[in-house]
């Protein structure tokens, strides 16, 4: 089972996106996707990229090298709405506090999409020996790159959260965990990789990836989609901390 271009291999490309089709389709009925508009267009965009670089693969006329290139491509999109989805989990944390919210979210994504600029650009400048094989090895530097940004961002939103004692809303709560999860596993399989220990195994490290984001899916599935039992409120009443500070002050410097 655990081969390349098994039936089990067929289903780990293609069941986890399938899913994240329905899973847009039921976010656009029960009216959700104005709550997570940039995690929507990830969920649409990523389905379509997986179903169209399927298709490519298993068509004989399409070269290796063109393969590739669809997937460089699609890695640059899909990391700047991973990076939107990133700043809009922040603005979900901060949603009582709508200035810092904003100003957060905008210097959150801005700062990843430099990033993942520098990151593409040191990519596209790589060379090597094969040629044939040069767009491969770029998108693999740019593969680990986002995820290296991304994960360091999600990172930074939990570590926010616990300082200051932010309480998570639950479905943003659901899509930062299945982002952390992806990231984490990918992090981690790229530096087993880079190690050497894996040099023959790269259809482990497809089945793993694929696995790791089917279980991601499945998560993204409950959180959204579950209702969540009402919280008890305390009856005492939080201190104010410094960033309510923080969003008065920016009120104040925003305003004409």
């Amino acid at each position: 089972m655990l081969q390349p271009h098994s039936f089990l291999w067929h289903y780990l490309w293609l069941g986890p996106h399938l899913l994240q089709a329905a899973l847009a389709i039921l976010l656009w009925r029960r009216g959700l996707h104005k709550l997570f508009p940039v995690f929507f267009a990830y969920a649409i965009f990523e389905a379509i990229e997986e179903f169209t670089l399927y298709g490519m693969d298993i068509l004989p006329s399409v070269t290796v090298r063109t393969w590739w290139l669809a997937f460089y491509a699609g890695l640059i999109v899909e990391g700047a709405l991973k990076l939107g989805v990133i700043g809009e989990l922040f603005s979900h944390l901060l949603s009582h506090r709508a200035t810092l919210a904003k100003v957060g979210s905008r210097l959150i994504s801005g700062s990843g999409a430099a990033l993942v600029l520098i990151a593409v650009l040191a990519a596209a400048y790589v060379q090597m020996e094969p040629w044939q094989y040069i767009w491969t090895y770029r998108s693999h530097i740019l593969l680990q790159s986002i995820y290296v940004v991304e994960g360091g961002l999600i990172l930074f939103l939990f570590l926010f959260a616990a300082h200051f004692k932010l309480t998570w809303n639950h479905r943003a709560f659901g899509i930062a965990m299945g982002f952390g999860i992806l990231f984490c596993e990918h992090m981690g399989t790229w530096a087993v990789i880079a190690s050497g220990r894996w040099i023959d195994g790269g259809h482990l490290v497809d089945f793993l990836n694929n696995s790791t984001y089917h279980l991601c899916v499945l998560i993204w599935f409950y959180y959204l989609l579950v209702p969540q039992k009402s919280a008890t409120q305390s009856a005492v009443s939080l201190p104010e901390n410094n960033l309510a500070i923080w969003n008065r002050e920016l009120e104040r410097l925003l305003q004409p």
